[in-house]
């Protein structure tokens, strides 16, 4: 595993566009399609990175509760699956369905869509505004696997802000995880 952190992209980027095929729906889907009028959620992870294991309940568990209030959660893997096949399109809808996900998880088989968003890790959280303007990038919360519980408390403060019609706080941490494996 080849530790990594966030590239931290420009607060204010607007969102890169992209149509990339759902592992659970089994088809493609935009950005255009999924995002939300009030906050839209892009988080990179993959099946086999221990720091996405340790935070995927918990990771969940905040989807469901936030897309209740119209916040919309999109997951993408970009990583090679010659070199982690456990990452490829049939075990991401395995694992999906195992744990529950309740927000798309779709291939970037081109990596195109990871290098857009200037992703370097897994996972690597990009939270964007209701006209698709970056609010926040960075990390889930302070835990990693085997120092503390995931409580997405970093996530979930962005978020709170942007429910609230606050400004997002300018103070965010870079994620850190394993590298993304690019070809």
């Amino acid at each position: 595993m080849a530790l990594a952190q966030s590239n931290m992209m420009e607060l204010g980027t607007k969102a890169p566009d992209f149509t990339l095929f759902d592992t659970i729906s089994q088809k493609p889907l935009s950005l255009s399609q999924l995002k939300s009028n009030v906050a839209t959620v892009v988080v990179f992870i993959c099946n086999h990175c221990p720091f996405v294991h340790h935070i995927n309940h918990k990771l969940v568990e905040v989807a469901n509760e936030y897309q209740v209030q119209g916040i919309q959660f999109i997951a993408i893997s970009s990583n090679d699956v010659e070199y982690f096949p456990e990452d490829g399109p049939e075990l991401m809808t395995r694992v999906a369905k195992s744990l529950s996900y309740s927000f798309p998880y779709l291939y970037d088989e081109t990596q195109t869509v990871a290098k857009a968003y200037k992703a370097e890790c897994t996972p690597d959280f990009f939270v964007f505004d209701k006209d698709l303007k970056l609010a926040y990038r960075g990390r889930f919360d302070e835990s990693r696997p085997n120092m503390g519980v995931a409580s997405g408390r970093e996530l979930t403060n962005a978020l709170d802000a942007l429910l609230d019609n606050k400004e997002v706080a300018k103070v965010q941490y870079p994620s850190v995880g394993c590298s993304i494996k690019w070809k």
